[in-house]
């Protein structure tokens, strides 16, 4: 039985239906051992294996997209916006030694376009394959009068695992570990605000060329902008392994500066090269058109490194040697030192 006065008041229950039908494939891609069931239960069930874990402790996170939407939006690009979602939650638990388990997402729409709906998740999908997180359930709402037009907004949810003797606090950071830095794949999910404002200022089309010395592959603008975040769940999983890493940190809103304090422990700073690692071209060009000096930007964008990692200097070598097998680029960007929770950049 349908209701005929809902689909009145803007919500058709048969577009709902027809989008569990087309994510429910999406979902069960993603499916590793643990996974009980599928989709469509009012829960999603997880099994955790106790001959695998043995003082396992649960690390969640949540997070969104922010207004890098509003670039999907404008361009009706919506492939890859779920990867950013996916990228967002698990490199944040990530940080602290766990290995994401499973995902849930949310999706609230004005109106409901079950093509739309399963383009996001296919996103959402490859986010989860990309980090071996089962996307296990999520919420598809449909809220005429909450949103205007064809907008949407999206959230995530992960959850991992890690032995509680394991678990990466920072604690352990002494004066004189080393900072592996990560290369970023461009803005990541984090200063779109600033972005568009620039985009705005200087009249700017997310449809026109990139200049060529941003992108030689001739993207346009708005393909480079809406460049996915890099997930880092495989190499770092794979590189702890066997190396003792005593932080980490995922460079999202606040950049270098802002972060990097997070996973210090009191008596110990940061000493950072900035002229180490190479800026990638799209922050210079955003400098330029912003006319924005590097003391505005570096709070704001991740200027090319998305993650870091904190260690003992006598295990750098070995850490190169396994994130190169893991096809990562890592650059020594800096040092630990002596100091207030302070980050001190050259």
């Amino acid at each position: 039985m349908k209701s005929t006065a809902y689909q009145q008041a803007g919500v058709s229950l048969d577009a709902a239906d027809e989008v569990v039908d087309k994510v429910k494939p999406l979902a069960q891609r993603t499916f590793r051992p643990g996974v009980i069931g599928g989709l469509g239960g009012f829960g999603g069930l997880f099994h955790l294996d106790p001959n695998k874990w043995k003082n396992p402790v649960l690390v969640s996170g949540t997070d969104g997209v922010g207004t890098k939407l509003k670039l999907a939006f404008e361009l009706e690009k919506h492939d890859t916006i779920g990867i950013d979602l996916v990228a967002m939650c698990v490199n944040d638990i990530l940080v602290q030694g766990a290995e994401p388990l499973y995902f849930l997402d949310y999706l609230a729409c004005g109106k409901l376009h079950p093509d739309k709906v399963a383009t996001i998740v296919s996103g959402i999908s490859e986010g989860c394959r990309q980090s071996n997180c089962a996307l296990i359930g999520g919420e598809t709402a449909e809220m005429p009068g909450m949103y205007s037009g064809e907008d949407y907004d999206l959230a995530g949810f992960a959850v991992g695992v890690v032995e509680k003797e394991k678990l990466i606090n920072g604690e352990k950071i002494l004066p004189g570990d080393q900072l592996i830095g990560l290369p970023s794949s461009g803005i990541h999910s984090n200063g779109f605000s600033l972005v568009r404002k620039i985009l705005e200022d200087n009249s700017l089309h997310l449809n026109q060329s990139m200049d060529a010395h941003v992108s030689s592959g001739q993207k346009t603008l708005g393909e480079v902008l809406l460049e996915p975040t890099r997930i880092y769940v495989r190499p770092l999983l794979k590189l702890m392994q066997t190396i003792p890493i005593k932080g980490m940190v995922h460079v999202t809103g606040g950049g270098l500066p802002g972060n990097l304090p997070r996973m210090l422990p009191e008596g110990a700073a940061i000493e950072l090269d900035s002229g180490s690692w190479e800026n990638l071209p799209v922050f210079d060009w955003l400098q330029e058109k912003g006319n924005l000096s590097q003391e505005e930007m570096l709070p704001v964008f991740n200027m090319g490194i998305g993650f870091v990692i904190c260690l003992s200097p006598e295990h750098r070598d070995q850490v190169f040697s396994i994130l190169h097998q893991e096809g990562e680029q890592p650059v020594t960007i800096g040092k630990v030192i002596s100091g207030n929770r302070n980050v001190i950049i050259h």
